[in-house]
């Protein structure tokens, strides 16, 4: 019996004097992969978040599950980017319960926010200022680029499966309208912020400082360990950048067009030159007129590459490039094709760079 009571009274006191076993984890809910990756970083060694949007699927076209809706409901934290990006979570945040604290990242404190550009081939837009990141660890040199724009709102018409012939899938793109105006982003910007806010690594530090001190508040007994797993991620990013900007300084020259406007941080931290987007909004396909500009920015601008997103039609991008010399690749803003954890970040921004200086040097 004695024994019985010395052991007893040992496990005791080794789970007080043990806070990450003593203090349970927060239970933490994280909107996209992007910021889960971050999220999962500062975590390290604590506890695991739980994803909402899983596997190749976007923010913009998401509709809530009833496992997500479980997920956030027993949640005690949630981070997400906000509803300029997640506008699926907007009305479902709102009707948690009171105990669940909810982080919108955008407005983290030292965050850089960028406006949407006016238009699919970026109307007026200017490549004037790369370089006014703090901490940034790579060669990061300004220089100007000046684009013609074009003023055009496009009807918003849904392609399908058509021919080969560019003329002819225009054709039945503009027969199959149904006579919607394409929006300038009024729903996806939320205010007029591009909130793709994390492909600027710097917005990405402050994301995890902003993470970190959210989860020292809710669990001070770990703080210790998300402070260090904060400072031993801040490292990470620095490398990363360095890393990146040398691996693209070669291509920053080279004019290319992406599939819609989600670039623009990572466009003016590195200097590289987007030169338009195929959409001005994901959640709407352009129409022929859309379409027909782009080819002629392509033709124009001597673009070397049109990049396509896993998530979105492909099919889009073989029109605008045929009878071009243009290359095609993919982009992944949102890390859908990757598994998600601590790591994607890193991978995401490092496959972004491998994408545009393997195809813009060809």
């Amino acid at each position: 019996m004695n024994r019985y009571r010395l052991g007893l009274a040992a496990s005791t006191a080794f789970l007080f004097l043990s806070p990450a076993l003593a203090s349970a984890a927060p239970d933490v809910v994280v909107s996209i992969k992007p910021v889960h990756s971050l999220v999962a970083s500062i975590m390290k060694g604590v506890g695991e978040p739980s994803l909402i949007v899983e596997g190749s699927a976007s923010p913009h076209t998401y509709t809530l599950k009833p496992s997500n809706a479980r997920a956030l409901e027993n949640a005690d934290l949630v981070f997400w980017v906000g509803p300029g990006l997640e506008a699926f979570l907007e009305k479902p945040l709102e009707a948690l319960p009171k105990k669940a604290k909810v982080v919108e990242l955008e407005d983290a404190p030292g965050m850089t926010k960028l406006p949407f550009r006016e238009g699919g081939a970026f109307e007026g837009h200017e490549h004037d200022e790369h370089a006014d990141h703090a901490e940034t660890g790579g060669d990061h040199d300004g220089h100007a680029h000046e684009e013609a724009g074009h003023a055009e709102h496009a009807e918003a018409e849904h392609t399908h499966d058509h021919g080969h012939d560019h003329k002819a899938e225009e054709a039945a793109v503009s027969a199959e309208s149904h006579g919607h105006e394409e929006h300038d982003h009024d729903e996806h910007a939320h205010g007029g912020t591009d909130m793709h806010l994390w492909l600027d690594p710097t917005n990405a530090k402050v994301m995890a400082a902003e993470i970190a001190k959210t989860l020292s508040e809710a669990d001070p007994a770990n703080k210790g360990i998300y402070e260090a797993n904060l400072a031993a991620l801040d490292t990470e990013i620095s490398a990363l950048d360095s890393e990146i900007a040398a691996q693209l300084k070669p291509v920053l020259e080279k004019p290319f067009i992406v599939f819609h406007d989600a670039y623009q941080y990572f466009e003016k931290h590195y200097g590289v030159r987007v030169a338009g987007s195929v959409t001005v909004s994901p959640e709407t396909m352009p129409g022929a007129e859309r379409l027909s500009t782009i080819r002629a920015k392509i033709e124009e601008l001597g673009a070397a590459c049109v990049f396509a997103e896993p998530q979105f039609e492909p099919k889009l991008i073989g029109i605008v490039t045929e009878g071009t010399q243009a290359k095609s690749g993919v982009l992944d803003p949102e890390g859908g094709a990757l598994e998600a954890g601590p790591a994607l970040y890193g991978q995401l921004m490092r496959n972004l760079a491998t994408s545009m200086s393997t195809c813009l040097s060809q």
